[in-house]
């Protein structure tokens, strides 16, 4: 009876140690899961936000007043241009050591990440589409096209570049893939971008 009672409390010690092994190694890994900062940076740096789109341009030497000047300029000075080429634009977040940190506590995990920005803006110029005006006297010139051009991607990079729309979506994408790495954890994740206040995410 003795040698029985003894083989018991000799498997119930073997089965409490191979338990608390495996759960502090089950922790050990979900902290190191938590806290690696490489897969999650790979992650903030992969959510980027594609947005595609067509920018246009219209320069006229004319004001289509109706006054007499003005229609005798569109007969003989007129010179008149209009390019219009599609775009692809990503934004997302320009991540370094510096503006990227993890935060793991007991129950709350803080990423910090940049504001996002727009990371790149491409013209389709082979898809590109123009149109001219000219009056009598005007002749083609191939400076006022490349000269439009530049202006054309100028003036719609700078228009992207404050798009705050496109700057919101790309958060509440990098928001949505935070969500969908941290969900099988019962804590609470919040993310922030730049300055801004950190706003919890939903871990569904």
């Amino acid at each position: 009876m003795k040698k029985i009672i003894t083989w018991l409390v000799v498997i119930l010690f073997i089965i409490l140690i191979f338990w608390l092994g495996q759960r502090s190694g089950s922790r050990t890994v979900n902290e190191q899961v938590l806290s690696n900062s490489l897969i999650v940076r790979e992650i903030a740096e992969l959510s980027s936000l594609e947005v595609q789109g067509t920018a246009s341009i219209k320069r006229s030497n004319v004001e289509n007043s109706g006054g007499w000047t003005d229609n005798l300029k569109k007969v003989f000075a007129e010179n008149t241009i209009w390019v219009s080429v599609p775009y692809t634009a990503k934004y997302g977040v320009d991540v370094n050591e510096k503006n990227f940190k993890v935060d793991v506590q007991k129950k709350k995990v803080l990423v910090t990440l940049p504001a996002p920005q727009l990371l790149s803006y491409e013209l389709r110029l082979n898809k590109m589409e123009t149109a001219n005006k000219k009056g009598w006297l005007m002749f083609s010139d191939d400076e006022t096209y490349t000269d439009v051009q530049k202006k054309l991607y100028e003036t719609s990079r700078a228009q992207l570049e404050h798009n705050n729309v496109y700057m919101e979506q790309s958060k509440e994408k990098i928001r949505k893939i935070m969500a969908q790495y941290y969900a099988p954890f019962e804590l609470e994740v919040e993310v922030k971008f730049g300055n801004e206040a950190p706003k919890a995410i939903r871990l569904d």
